[in-house]
């Protein structure tokens, strides 16, 4: 299976979101906080292209946000992206 890391920050409801989507999955993944890190940003942009959180990626595919992974969990997406790795 693929491995998930999923970029949050502090107070973010929709990083609280997407966490709570992929713990009801029995998913596993990789929390990685840039609240105090001003350079992890920097390279969260340069990796994904976005600056907005949280940001969940599948091996080596940017998944998006919270409401991008929710749409590609209710259409299977989700499924075929852990499966592809």
């Amino acid at each position: 299976m693929a491995s998930i890391t999923v970029y949050t920050t502090d107070m973010c409801p929709y990083c609280v979101r997407v966490k709570r989507l992929l713990d009801k999955r029995g998913l596993q993944y990789e929390e990685i906080n840039l609240a105090r890190d001003p350079e992890g940003r920097s390279a969260l942009v340069e990796r994904t292209g976005r600056m907005s959180f949280p940001q969940v990626i599948i091996g080596d595919t940017v998944v998006g946000g919270y409401d991008e992974t929710a749409r590609a969990d209710k259409t299977g997406e989700l499924d075929q992206l852990l499966a592809a790795a």
